[in-house]
């Protein structure tokens, strides 16, 4: 059976063998460079097929950019999936990622990312806001990505 690719609201759903299965991140360029989203659970053939579609799409990225990653109802990643995010976050920092927020809605994957970001060496251009805190969340991550304004200060 081949494949068949139905846009429903905005996910996309694969649907293979008579099973539907939802398609659990999103690559989209923007003024600023990236937006990415991430959503639900995770696993680590689809954290695999991120890397693998961001390696076709950064060549074509510009010199520098930054990336808004939104992670609000991202289920915390099972340990077999995170070394695909720590590749992903190094293949956007070499393509010339000089800033990235990243959003969540709760502290379990906020201290998770933190720490991958700490393992991959990109913390120092990294922030984390949490949505539930902050009603402006979005504009403070946009904020950050284009004027440098701190969200942290």
């Amino acid at each position: 059976m081949g494949v068949l690719m139905i846009n429903i609201r905005p996910r996309w759903v694969i649907k293979r063998c008579n099973k539907l299965e939802a398609i659990m991140y999103k690559i989209q360029q923007t003024v600023y460079g990236f937006r990415l989203t991430f959503d639900g659970f995770i696993q680590a053939a689809e954290m695999q097929q991120w890397c693998d579609e961001s390696k076709k799409i950064l060549p074509s990225a510009p010199k520098e950019f930054g990336v808004f990653v939104d992670m609000r109802t991202l289920k915390p990643l099972p340990p077999d999936a995170q070394p695909f995010m720590q590749e992903g976050q190094k293949l956007y920092k070499g393509a010339g990622m000089i800033r990235s927020v990243v959003v969540v809605a709760d502290a379990i994957t906020r201290v998770q990312f933190r720490r991958i970001a700490q393992e991959t060496k990109i913390y120092e251009w990294e922030r984390y806001i949490d949505a539930s805190a902050h009603i402006n969340w979005e504009q403070m991550g946009i904020d950050w990505l284009t004027n440098g304004k701190d969200p942290d200060k």
